[in-house]
C-alpha cells in the first residue's frame, strides 16, 4: 500500500522549504557599498600603484623614494606634530573628563559636553582652518586684539598659525573632544568600591590614583594616544588648507605629488600614502589591543 505525502502526490518525496535570504542583511548593504567604494578599492589603489610603474610594471622604486631627506624629514616633523597634539589632547582632555565624571561639576554640564565633543571631533578640513586663520592669524581677531589693546604681538613673542605650533594648536580642537569622549566610559567603569575599600585600608586619594586608577587606566590612556596620534597624522584637509606649502609634511607632499602638475609624480605619490597607512595602522593596532587589555578590568 503507497503513502501519501503532505500535497498528495503519492510516493513523492517530501516538498523542501524554499531558502529564503535574510531581509535583515539588506540594512548593512548602503553602508557596506559605501565601504567598499570609498576605502576599501582606494585603499587597493593606493597599494598596488605604490609598487608600479606608470606603465603598470613591478617597481620598488616609489617606496624606495620614501627614504630621501626631504621625504623622512616630512614624515618625522608630520609624526611630531601628531604626537604633541595626542599628549596635549590627552592630558586636556582627561582632566576636562574627570572634572565631569569624577569632579563636583554639575551633571547638567556632562551632556552639553558630550554633545559638542561629538561634533567637535568631526570638525576638519577647510572651516577649521578659517576659524582658526580668523581667530589666531596675522589679521586674525585674536591677533588684532592682543596687539592693539594690550600691546601683546604674537609674531614678536615667535608664534606663527603656519608653524608647527600652530598647526599643532589647531588639531587640539578636535583631538581634545575626541579624548573626551574615548576616556569618559572608561572613566565611568572605575567602580566606587575600589576608592572605598581603597580608603578602608588607609590610602590617600593620591595612593589610590597611584596604585589603583591609573594602573586600570593606563591601558587605555596609552590606547587613546595611539588613536589620536593616528587621527592627526592622517589629517590632510586641514593641513593644507591652514598651511599651505609653508610647512613640509607629509599631507602637504602628498598633494603636490598627485595634483597633477608637470612636476608631479602620482606613484610616487601612492608611496607617500602608502606610508601613512602603515603609520596609521600601526597605530590603530596598538589602540585596539590596548584597549581590548583596558576592557577586561572595565566590564
Amino acid at each position: 500500500m503507497s503513502t501519501e505525502t503532505a500535497n498528495g502526490a503519492p510516493g513523492a518525496a517530501p516538498a523542501q522549504p524554499l531558502q529564503r535570504l535574510p531581509l535583515h542583511w539588506l540594512g548593512i548593504l548602503p553602508f557596506a557599498a559605501f565601504v567598499l567604494l570609498f576605502l576599501i578599492l582606494p585603499t587597493m589603489k593606493i597599494v598596488i600603484g605604490a609598487f608600479q610603474t606608470p606603465d603598470g610594471s613591478l617597481t620598488f622604486t616609489n617606496v624606495a623614494g620614501l627614504f630621501t631627506p626631504s621625504i623622512l624629514a616630512a614624515y618625522w616633523i608630520s609624526i611630531k606634530i601628531s604626537f604633541a597634539s595626542a599628549i596635549l589632547g590627552c592630558l586636556i582632555g582627561f582632566a576636562m573628563a574627570a572634572a565631569v565624571v569624577l569632579g563636583g561639576l554639575p551633571r547638567t554640564i556632562r551632556g552639553p559636553l558630550l554633545t559638542f565633543s561629538g561634533v567637535a571631533s568631526n570638525f576638519a578640513g577647510v572651516p577649521l582652518a578659517f576659524a582658526f586663520l580668523a581667530t589666531l592669524g596675522p589679521v586674525g581677531l585674536v591677533t588684532v586684539f592682543l596687539r592693539s589693546e594690550l600691546g601683546i604681538d604674537l609674531r614678536l613673542l615667535g608664534f606663527n598659525i603656519l608653524s608647527f605650533w600652530g598647526l599643532t594648536i589647531t588639531y587640539l580642537f578636535f583631538q581634545i573632544p575626541l579624548m573626551i569622549l574615548i576616556i569618559t566610559p572608561a572613566l565611568d567603569g572605575l567602580k566606587r568600591e575600589w576608592r572605598e575599600a581603597a580608603s578602608i585600608l588607609g590610602a590617600t586619594n593620591a595612593q589610590y590614583w597611584r596604585l589603583v586608577a591609573f594602573p586600570i587606566l593606563l591601558p587605555s590612556l596609552l590606547g587613546t594616544l595611539a588613536l589620536l596620534f593616528a587621527n592627526a597624522f592622517g589629517a590632510v584637509a586641514t593641513a593644507i588648507a591652514l598651511t599651505g606649502s609653508s610647512l613640509n609634511i607629509v599631507p602637504i607632499l602628498l598633494f603636490a605629488q598627485i595634483r597633477g602638475d608637470v612636476l608631479g609624480d602620482p606613484h610616487l605619490g601612492y608611496a607617500l600614502a602608502f606610508g601613512m597607512i602603515v603609520v596609521t595602522g600601526i597605530a590603530n593596532a596598538i589602540y585596539i589591543w590596548l584597549r581590548a587589555r583596558s576592557e577586561r578590568w572595565l566590564k
